[in-house]
């Protein structure tokens, strides 16, 4: 019995041939095309998402450090180009830099309305009141923070 030679049919050799292969690669490319424009708007919608969540975070984390009375003083928060600060005193200039907190975030995110909310020792009410609005190409987020302290986003 002679055996059969699988990689030769009839003399020529088993596979692709070059048309078949220009048409998968073009393919692939159109298909990484389409789906990148999606993906980066998923990862700068996520990372807009992120950066509220954190400066929501913050506000809550200086509010809770305030009502502890934490080093018997007053908290609050900073917002500056590309970061987070939260800060111990009734002011950002008036602070003591040796209890800072800072969390950076993304430098193409920018920040326009509220900037700076201290919260008053035990009863953790804000001594401001507004919107911040987190802007990111063409997304936007904004964080409200009430008379009462309520932090929503």
């Amino acid at each position: 019995m002679r055996q059969r030679n699988f990689f030769f049919i009839k003399g020529f050799l088993k596979g692709f041939t070059l048309p078949e292969i220009l048409l998968s690669v073009t393919l692939l490319s159109i298909i990484a095309s389409m789906s990148l424009p999606v993906y980066n708007s998923f990862i700068n919608r996520n990372e807009l998402d992120q950066t509220v969540a954190l400066y929501a975070q913050s506000l809550r984390r200086a509010q809770a450090l305030s009502v502890a009375q934490i080093g018997d003083s007053v908290w609050g928060v900073k917002l500056n180009s590309s970061s987070i600060l939260v800060f111990k005193g009734a002011s950002y200039a008036t602070r003591d830099q040796a209890f800072d907190e800072v969390i950076s975030f993304s430098p193409n995110i920018t920040f326009s309305g509220l900037s700076e909310v201290a919260f008053l020792k035990r009863v953790g009410v804000p001594t401001t009141t507004g919107t911040s609005t987190f802007i990111l190409y063409q997304d936007t987020r904004n964080v409200f923070i009430n008379q009462k302290g309520m932090v929503a986003y």
